[in-house]
């Protein structure tokens, strides 16, 4: 048990560094329109059902949702899309207000905000209503306002995070907000952006862009593999699927193509399963491969497992086939797995994730081992959009430089969270921190908190009488002494804050080769001590601001210097609280671990008085072995902490 909740801590400390990422996202913006009726009679005209409207819901869908849903994580989105010039286009502007994101949106007259209307008894989906010519393309004046609004967004999303590059997100679904012009604008800026992820129905409309992460559906990359053999194979006819282009990504799925002997097919990889799988009978003669003749290329209701033929995948003009060597079936992630390094190969991208909705997703990175991830299936009513979100955690994981296997697990964990009701799926930063256990012992509060959540949390503790006790520092590499110190600093009240300086912080403060690790696992680490009962990353070389939030009743420093010369002193006390200084707790401590590391790395013992041997006691002959309470040589004092 206590090292799940300790895995939980690490991927809420990912979840917390992400907190006002700035993300810039692109594509496709539509509007979903729930309508929910009761029904409790057949009409007289025909056998259907008599429905009685009795709520409407109005959501952002596509790329707005995209945007909606890293603005309600926690990043900072800005949303660039063109929108018509029409009711719905205003309802999706309120809709955008409502969830914090920038609106960068573009007015198109003239063109239609697409719509996807879906009408709903007994949260049963009945029909679905979709508006929105794609084949609306933009006209000049309309690409023209589109890059403007593209070179601006970026800019201003540049300016707000202090320089830093921003991420963007690409949602291509074909409506036609991303022409030709648009996709070599951003080709051409590929490095004005710092991750990017994309998220495209047509993955071969974007060669060059070198995504970090492309997240495809099963039947996107199926036939993006088929598109890519044919390039190859003269002799493989292969239409290009163009029903249903509005489609966001967590509603496509593989359907039943006919299955005519000799359909089109692509070859499989070499030891790839149903590529003579053990085991595997061929079917008699004159006997198709394929599913029985006269399928529809509808998805199958209930499929939940889809299997290959012995020469691969099968492309048909009304959806993607795979199936099976006489009982040999084979799971869909099974075969995403053994495509993964293609997928790679033929997207340019550093990581591929084939979303296979209600069977979860499979990841693969540049080391080569895929990973798989789970969901629980539910009613297609419930998983609308889960898809964004799997992309936005994803991107936001991704771009705090969290390691794949950990942005695979949130984001995996964002898209099933959502799940639970019938609408178009939001996963909110709250959400995603509760589902990982981060929370506070009393308080109901999460151990990792962001600046601005620090000053409602002190408000509730002191209203019920606690006192807190804050200090601060890097946590480079943790040791005993950094824990009695904290122990020590918690019994001087009731609730203790440990504020971590981030990456950059540390690195302006101890030079361009530190921190050995990163913020997250620092902060992890810490967040495990049940000592701690909150902590917060802080950007500054100082942790001032964070004081003038917190108002400590005691403000602890380690050291062997009076409080009085404290730097932050006279900021605490003006503010009412107390300083004090705990033993001696100097930057050698960790840098004699690092010291020691190296030299037994080189078979050398360094020189100078921070030398200590594997239990934290002086290595020079002749030396006394003055440590302090810490494991550090004490023969400096007064160095500051």
């Amino acid at each position: 048990m206590a090292g799940a909740a300790a895995e939980e801590r690490r991927l809420a400390t990912v979840v917390e560094s992400w907190l006002g990422r700035p993300v810039l996202v692109i594509g496709d913006a539509m509007l979903d329109e729930w309508r929910f009726a009761e029904s409790d009679r057949l009409c007289r005209e025909a056998p259907a059902p008599v429905l009685t409207l009795r709520r409407r819901i109005s959501a952002a869908g596509g790329a707005a949702n995209t945007a909606v849903n890293v603005a309600a994580l926690g990043g900072r989105a800005v949303l660039v899309a063109p929108v018509g010039a029409d009711v719905a286009g205003d309802e999706l502007h309120d809709c955008l207000d409502r969830a914090g994101v920038w609106d960068r949106t573009v007015a198109q007259p003239g063109r239609h905000t697409p719509v996807k209307r879906r009408m709903l008894a007994g949260n049963q989906i009945l029909l679905r209503e979709d508006s929105g010519d794609p084949d609306d393309a933009l006209d000049g004046d309309g690409v023209q306002r589109l890059l403007t609004a593209l070179e601006c967004a970026t800019e201003e999303l540049r300016a707000a995070a202090g320089g830093e590059a921003p991420t963007l997100v690409v949602c291509d679904y074909g409506l036609g907000a991303l022409p030709a012009p648009v996709r070599a604008w951003l080709v051409a800026a590929r490095d004005r952006y710092a991750t990017i992820a994309l998220d495209a129905h047509d993955l071969a409309d974007w060669r060059g862009l070198a995504p970090t992460v492309v997240t495809p559906s099963f039947a996107e990359a199926t036939r993006l593999l088929a598109r890519a053999a044919s390039r190859t194979d003269s002799h493989l006819h292969l239409d290009h699927p163009a029903a249903d282009p509005a489609d966001g990504p967590s509603e496509l799925s593989v359907g039943t193509a006919p299955g005519a002997a000799g359909s089109p097919a692509v070859a499989a990889p070499a030891g790839a399963p149903g590529a003579g799988a053990p085991g595997a009978t061929p079917p008699p003669a004159g006997v198709p491969l394929g599913p029985p003749t006269g399928g529809t290329g509808e998805p199958t209701p209930g499929e939940d497992r889809v299997a290959m033929t012995g020469d691969g995948l099968s492309v048909t003009g009304t959806g993607v086939t795979v199936s099976a060597l006489a009982g040999a079936g084979v799971d869909r992630a099974v075969l995403a797995e053994a495509r993964l390094a293609e997928l790679r190969a033929h997207t340019g991208a550093d990581v591929v994730a084939v979303t296979l909705d209600t069977e979860g997703a499979v990841v693969g990175g540049a080391d080569g081992a895929p990973r798989r991830s789970h969901s629980t299936p539910v009613p297609a009513s419930h998983a609308v959009g889960a898809g964004d979100a799997y992309l936005a955690a994803m991107t936001l994981a991704l771009a705090a430089a969290a390691p794949l296997p950990t942005a695979a697990q949130l984001a995996q964990l964002a898209a099933t969270i959502t799940v639970s009701d019938t609408g178009t799926c939001v996963c909110r930063r709250e959400d995603l921190l509760h589902a990982l256990g981060a929370r506070g012992d009393d308080a109901g509060h999460p151990v990792l908190v962001a600046p601005d959540e620090l000053a409602a949390i002190v408000e509730t503790q002191r209203g019920a009488g606690r006192s807190v006790v804050f200090t601060n520092g890097c946590f480079d590499v943790l040791h005993p002494g950094h824990v009695r110190y904290l122990e020590q600093a918690r019994a001087l009240g009731d609730l203790l804050v440990v504020a971590v300086n981030s990456d950059g912080s540390v690195r302006r403060l101890k030079g361009p080769d530190r921190p050995v690790n990163p913020v997250e696992d620092r902060v992890a680490l810490l967040a495990a001590l049940a000592c701690v009962d909150h902590v917060v990353i802080f950007e500054e070389d100082s942790p001032a601001d964070l004081i003038e939030v917190v108002r400590p009743d005691v403000y602890v420093k380690g050291g062997d210097y009076p409080p009085e010369m404290v730097p932050e002193a006279p900021l605490v006390r003006r503010l009412g609280g107390q300083v004090r200084t705990l033993g001696y707790v100097p930057d050698r401590s960790t840098s004699a671990i690092i010291d020691r590391i190296r030299a037994h790395g080189h078979g050398t013992v360094p020189g100078g008085p921070d030398q200590v041997d594997a239990h934290g006691r002086s290595a020079v002959p002749g030396e006394p072995e003055q440590v302090d309470a810490y494991g550090s040589t004490a023969s400096t004092p007064g160095r500051p902490a």
